[in-house]
C-alpha cells in the first residue's frame, strides 16, 4: 500500500525576516508568518489528513497550531523533525551559515551540532513509522529546510550535496507517495 505525504515548512519567523539561521533555537513566527500559518489551514483543510506531524521546535508548533489547532485532526509532535542543529552557529547570520553548510554534510557542526546526514537518518526513521502507521492515508508534516532536503534526498534520490549547496526555494508544499 501507500501513504500520501504532504510537506510544508514552518511559516515565516522573526529570525527569517532578520536573516538569522535559527537552528535549534525555538524561533517565533512574525506577524506575516502568523497570517500565512492561518492561510495554510485554509489552503490544506484538516479533513484531508489522517494526521498532522510537527517538529517540536516552537516555530513549527506555532505554525501547526494556527493552521490546525481547532480542527478534529490532532497535531502530533516529533523531535525527529527538528531543523539541523548548527551547534555554535545556532542563531548566526544566514550568510555565515551558507558559507559552511557543505562542510557539514557528514561532519557535525562544531559545538555539539549535527551533520546533515544525521538529519537524513532521523527523517528516514520518521518515514518508517509513517509508513507503518498510516498505510492508505494522507498525512501532513510541518518542519524545516533540512527536513525538506532529507525528504528530497530519500524520496527523489537528489544528492544531499546538491540540496544543501543550493538556496532554499520556498513553495506552497511538496507531495510524495510513500511506498
Amino acid at each position: 500500500m501507500t501513504v500520501e505525504l504532504v510537506y510544508e515548512t514552518h511559516s515565516i519567523t522573526e529570525d527569517n525576516e532578520q536573516g538569522i539561521a535559527t537552528g535549534w533555537r525555538p524561533g517565533r513566527l512574525s506577524d506575516q508568518g502568523r497570517r500565512l500559518a492561518v492561510a495554510l489551514g485554509e489552503r490544506r483543510p484538516a479533513d484531508g489528513f489522517a494526521a498532522v506531524y510537527s517538529s517540536d521546535l516552537a516555530r513549527a508548533l506555532q505554525t501547526a497550531e494556527l493552521a490546525y489547532g481547532g480542527s478534529a485532526v490532532a497535531v502530533r509532535v516529533d523531535a525527529r523533525l527538528r531543523e539541523c542543529d548548527y551547534g555554535r552557529l545556532n542563531g548566526c547570520p544566514v550568510t555565515e551559515l551558507e558559507r559552511v553548510r557543505l562542510a557539514h554534510i557528514e561532519v557535525p557542526f562544531p559545538g555539539g551540532g549535527q551533520s546533515y546526514r544525521e538529519v537524513v537518518q532521523a527523517t528516514a526513521s520518521f518515514l518508517d513509522d509513517v509508513r507503518r502507521d498510516h498505510d492508505g492515508e494522507r498525512v501532513l508534516v510541518i518542519a524545516h529546510s533540512a527536513n525538506r532536503w532529507a525528504l528530497q534526498h530519500l524520496l527523489d534520490g537528489t544528492p544531499l550535496e546538491q540540496l544543501v549547496g543550493a538556496p532554499f526555494g520556498w513553495q506552497p508544499g511538496w507531495e510524495w507517495t510513500l511506498i
